[in-house]
Order: structure tokens, then sequence, then C-alpha cells
């Protein structure tokens, strides 16, 4: 597995092996080597934790298994991943499923279509600049808060939660979206805010550090959400089913160590995926997901699911009509891999 790389030299070379085995090929009746893998780019919106299933099937080796040589890249934001899906630079992204309704209301005639949802509950935490043992949501009322960007999943299931609470989320509190992704803990360290909203590592490091203190868990506080999901454009979809069926396969075997393996065993599997962060952490943070069942059982990404993360897109403002789950949502692979 390939990391952060694209078309390496390498490919001249296997470019050359390829046309030596073709003509060996051809004297054995058109036969083709076994061992040839297809090259497969997804584009992650972001390198988490969050994300362990996915990372179990790297580090296992279940990509080659089913014949793929992937190569990871980090997006750093949805925005960034869908616009690699679309040019063609990635094949799959990995991202909110928000991003591909957005892209099929704008028109775009080879919209992305989800084919795997990998996480059912929301990935990250509200942290306060104290300990608070028995938090309810009405005590964030009349806070600065430090949020995430408008329209995208965090701060979507952070206003939903609100809202759940009895709380308004544009008159009840002041919540900031002027910070970058990724940059709130270091704001929040440096003064900004009474409670900022987190994922990981961050949320265990500013409680390490003492400047923060992790009192609700936006996973468990929305209930099942459909996070995140793997998508690629139409046309893909449709000339690789071979392929997307190999990568669900592969996925869905990572799914599956996670639903039979403790938080350690997983954190130690996962661990060459985050070298700056000692196991004990890693270990702490996986349980903290494991804990609320933040992963599926399989990838498929049901109609209900597709419908509640259309109500909550409707209830921030960012959505006017529903979308049809038929053309947004295919579960033929995800379907076919849990069995």
């Amino acid at each position: 597995m390939k990391r952060l790389s694209l078309k390496k030299a390498g490919a001249v070379c296997m470019a050359v092996l390829t046309v030596m085995l073709s003509a060996v090929g051809c004297g054995n009746g058109g036969e083709t080597t076994k061992d040839k893998k297809t090259e497969v780019v997804l584009n992650e919106v972001a390198h988490s934790i969050f994300y362990a299933p996915m990372y179990i099937a790297i580090e296992e080796g279940y990509f080659e298994e089913e014949g793929i040589d992937l190569t990871l890249v980090t997006g750093f934001g949805a925005d960034k991943t869908m616009t690699a899906v679309l040019t063609g630079e990635a094949d799959i992204g990995f991202m909110g499923c928000e991003s591909t309704i957005y892209t099929y209301t704008g028109g775009t005639e080879d919209y992305v279509v989800n084919f795997a949802q990998l996480t059912q509950r929301a990935g990250n935490f509200l942290v306060s600049r104290q300990p608070i043992e028995n938090f309810s949501w009405n005590m964030i009322v009349g806070k600065n808060v430090l949020g995430g960007r408008a329209g995208g999943m965090p701060e979507m299931v952070f206003e939903y939660i609100l809202t759940k609470n009895g709380i308004d989320p544009k008159t009840d509190l002041n919540i900031d979206q002027s910070i970058d992704f990724g940059s709130t803990a270091a704001a929040f360290s440096g003064g900004q805010g009474d409670f900022t909203v987190e994922f990981e590592p961050h949320a265990t490091a500013l409680e390490q550090k003492g400047e923060g203190y992790v009192v609700a868990s936006l996973g468990e506080d929305s209930g099942y959400v459909p996070y995140t999901s793997f998508s690629a454009k139409k046309s893909y979809l449709e000339k690789n089913k071979d392929v997307v069926q190999a990568f669900t396969n592969a996925l869905q075997k990572g799914m599956d160590y996670v639903q039979n393996h403790t938080p350690e065993e997983i954190a130690k599997v996962i661990a060459p995926q985050f070298p700056e962060t000692d196991m004990e952490t890693l270990t702490t943070i996986v349980d903290r997901y494991y804990q609320q069942d933040t992963w599926k059982a399989d990838l498929i990404f049901k109609e209900e699911a597709f419908t509640l993360l259309q109500n909550i897109l409707k209830d921030s403002g960012v959505l006017k009509e529903s979308v049809p789950y038929k053309d947004l949502v295919n579960t033929e692979f995800a379907g076919k891999a849990a069995k």
C-alpha cells in the first residue's frame, strides 16, 4: 500500500514487465499473471483513528488479498476530497456523505454515489475548559463554542443535538465557525472559547495537557447517524464493478476484525498508521470509539440512515428538497461483501 503518492517511476518498470508477461501469456492461450493487482487511489477526508476499520484492512493486507494496489491520499477536507474524485485524481473518496448530496443538487452529470458506509456515529466530543461531572446540554446556553465548518457533518450534527435538547444554535449560544478544521484545539489552548468540539486525538491531547475535559460524546448524544462513507463517480462504479467489489470486500474484512477484537488488539494493528501517537493514547482513543459503537457490522448504507442525514441537512438549512436514495446510494457491493 502506497501512502501520499500517485504514479511513481516504478510504474515504467511495471509497464515493461506487463508487456513481457503479455507476450508469455500469448504463447499459453492468452493467460495473464494472477499476481497482477489493480491500482486504486483512495482520497480520505482526514487521517483519523475514527476510521480504524479502513486502516485494519490496509495493515492486515486485505486489499492485497483482493488484488488491489492501494494508494492512500489525505485530502484534508471534504471539499478537497470531492474535487479529487470529480477530477479523476482519485478513484474513490472517503468523506462525509453530505458532500455527495451537494454535488448531486449542484447539477453534476457524472455525480458521486455512496457505496459503503463506515461509521454510524459522530466521532467528535465536546471539550470543556473545566471538568463537569454531570454535564447537561443546557450548560452550553450563553457560552462561546468553537464549532465546525458550516455545512459540514461535525457542525450539523452538533446543531442537531442542540435542537434535540431545545437549544437554538443561532440564538442561545455563540458558535465560532471562523477557525480552520484541525486548528480549534490550538485556539482553545490559547484561551478562545468556553467549549470546543474536537475529534481525536485532539480531545484526548487537551485532557492529557490539563487544558480541557471531555464532557460529552456527540456520537452518543446524536444517536446513529451515517457520518462517513466511501463513494465514487457513477461512471467509475459502472465501469469497474469487479474492482469496487474487491475494494468493498477488503473493507468488510476490516469491519469484521473490529467486531471480533479488543480495543487493545485494534490499536496494535493500526499503530503504524499513527507513529506520532503512543500506544497508551492510541488504545484510549480506540476504546472511546469502540464503547460508543462507532463502527457498523456491515457497510450497507440503509435508506432510513440516508433519510435521517437529509433531515439533518434540512434542519441546518443547507438542503431544501430531498434527493432520491436510489440515485445516491448503491448497496450492491456492500450487500455482497456482507454475505
